[in-house]
Formats: C-alpha cells, structure tokens, sequence
C-alpha cells in the first residue's frame, strides 16, 4: 500500500467562514481522531491531498508543522456535490503494527465463458490488515467461469495477515444468463415488421 508524505497546519479557526477561506487558500480542512486522544484540528495542501486520495486506503504521514509526524488513514471525504472539489476530511489516527477494519476493492482479471454476463455483486469486499499493510486492491480471476457460477468473499484470495470481515458466503460475483431479448430489441423488431407490412 501506498504511503505517502502530506505536510498539515494545526488551525484554531473553526466554522463556516474559517473553512471557506481556507479551501480559497488551495487547503482543506481536516480532523485527526483516535486512541483516545483529543481530536487535532489540521490544514492540508488540496492538491497533495487530491493526488494521495487517488490511492484505495492510502496510509497518510502527517508532517504536523510545530508538533510530532502521525500515521493516520483517511475515514471520512467530504465532497462537493457539483464540483466534486473536496470539502473536508477526517482521518484516523494509527499505529505501526495496529489492526483497523477497511474496505479493499475487488478487480476482476481474466474473460469468462461466452455467453454470460458478468455482475460484481460487491466491488469491496471488508477486511482487518494491519493499517501499515493494507493491499489497495484484491484481484479475482473470472477466466472460464461460466453462466450460474459465482465467487463468494471466502474465495478471494488474502495475503498473510489478512483477515475476512465480510461474510464468507457472501456473493462477490456472478455470472447472469442473458435475457434473450431486451424491450428495446423487441421494440425494435416490432418496427421491422410493421416497415415490412
């Protein structure tokens, strides 16, 4: 898993008005929680920050001006919702060799068998890793599954020292048989026949 360096500002300046001006200034606002500390109030640089949330649970190495480096892994986006810009973050506050419970996303490789349709009942399947290994991804060969076979989560293949929080049995992907024709097609043929008549 990735583990990338961000530079963070403690902020007294709570509130509306304190956090607006400062995504103007390229920041974000952001809250360090966990081990039953009292929660740190950060600033972090919006872009380092955009680029690092590209990563699937990317560990954080907090570089806090005027105090001690944290290890923390975000919790919590926030969003705008037209802009998709970001708006504030929580992080959790982590420790080498600490278990935490994340979400991991699941990758398909290979080609099922033709004739059958593809459906990924769950795109992140919930494990507990310790938070300096979490994997960014889990990947599951489809090759040569065919229609009415599935993969439940109990057969996702997990490093070592990666434990299943999901239920074993739960469906992570299925093959669907195809419906024979779709309203459109049959829409479609209905137009046909009647240009025909």
């Amino acid at each position: 898993m990735a583990e990338i360096k961000i530079a963070a500002e403690p902020r007294n300046d709570f509130g509306k008005g304190a956090a607006r001006q400062l995504r103007r200034d390229g920041k974000i606002p952001a809250v360090l929680y966990g081990h039953k500390e009292e929660p740190i109030h950060l600033s972090l640089p919006e872009h380092e920050l955009f680029l690092a949330l590209k990563h699937s649970n990317v560990l954080l190495s907090l570089d806090i001006v005027g105090g001690k480096s944290q290890l923390a892994i975000p919790k919590a986006v926030q969003k705008d919702p037209v802009k998709r810009t970001l708006e504030h973050i929580d992080l959790l506050l982590v420790r080498q060799g600490e278990k935490v419970t994340v979400e991991v996303p699941v990758v398909t490789t290979g080609e099922i068998a033709p004739g059958g349709l593809l459906e990924n009942v769950l795109n992140t399947i919930s494990i507990e890793a310790e938070a300096t290994h979490i994997p960014s991804s889990f990947e599951v060969s489809v090759q040569g599954l065919a229609e009415g076979e599935q993969i439940v989560a109990a057969q996702v293949p997990l490093p070592s020292g990666v434990s299943l929080v999901t239920d074993p049995d739960a469906v992570v992907i299925h093959v669907l048989t195809p419906a024979a024709t779709t309203v459109e097609d049959e829409a479609a043929a209905e137009g046909e026949a009647e240009a025909g008549e």
